[in-house]
């Protein structure tokens, strides 16, 4: 068993075979699946599909750092407010990104800080991409940490640093099939992760695990991931599986699907 903690489930790479994809995942040992929505629009399908397989697709709703220069929190925070009482999960897909730069800098951190603050405000966890960003993102998790927002950095590939100061703020860590590629060199930092801290996911339609990669990712290939955790950290698959789909439900406030 494992849940998977992001999965881009709306995107359009799914649009033609989507519950194939599902049920795949299920057969795989899914637990739950978590759909990510990194736009308004992307938030409401992913309402949609949730709402055809209950209590197994749940959804997130924010906004992506690459759109951050449209975000409006005057417009846009009760539209997410009006998606987490619906019954989204998480604010996010937000954070920061400096690699692409698709948005300005002094965009993404304004947009990043408000979903911070509406997560607060809902007590509802966040979903945070970051990417070349580390002392940007390093102090707004700190800051949030304090104020009691709970995060999970996702997709992790940051410093050890990043991810200890994560921790140190009460937050989570997720790894994607990134830890199955022959250039990755990050196990000190899977190492580092305590076992209540430790999330898997695919980051489906993106970032196919090995033996998959170059193809579109889907949730079932997160034993692939999981599998790899499990060689890095000394433990059995199963005790590993196990593991991240229990802190994801209590990440997530996700009832066991066993």
């Amino acid at each position: 068993m494992f849940i998977d903690s992001h999965a881009h489930l709306a995107d359009p790479a799914f649009a033609a075979d989507c519950d194939a994809v599902i049920e795949r995942a299920r057969a795989a040992g899914a637990e739950h699946l978590v759909c990510i929505g990194e736009s308004l629009a992307a938030a409401s399908r992913a309402r949609a599909l949730a709402t055809r397989y209950p209590g197994f697709v749940h959804w997130t709703a924010g906004v992506h750092p690459h759109d951050a220069a449209g975000f409006d929190s005057a417009r846009d925070a009760p539209l997410l407010r009006e998606q987490l009482a619906a019954g989204a999960v998480a604010i996010g897909e937000c954070g920061l990104d400096a690699h692409y730069d698709h948005a300005p800098r002094a965009a993404q951190l304004g947009a990043f800080a408000a979903q911070l603050e509406l997560a607060r405000a809902c007590g509802k966890p966040v979903v945070a991409h970051t990417r070349e960003a580390e002392d940007d993102t390093r102090r707004l998790v700190a800051e949030a940490g304090s104020a009691g927002v709970r995060g999970v950095l996702h997709c992790f590939t940051g410093s050890l640093s990043l991810a200890l100061s994560a921790l140190d703020a009460g937050w989570f860590i997720s790894f994607s099939g990134i830890v199955t590629f022959r250039k990755w060199e990050g196990d000190d930092v899977i190492r580092a992760i305590p076992d209540n801290r430790l999330l898997a996911e695919s980051d489906a339609p993106y970032l196919a695990p090995v033996p998959h990669r170059g193809r579109r990712n889907e949730p079932a290939w997160v034993a692939f991931t999981v599998a790899r955790l499990a060689v890095v950290r000394d433990v059995e698959p199963a005790r590993l599986g196990d593991l991240v789909a229990e802190n994801a439900r209590q990440f997530f406030g996700l009832a066991s699907g066993r």
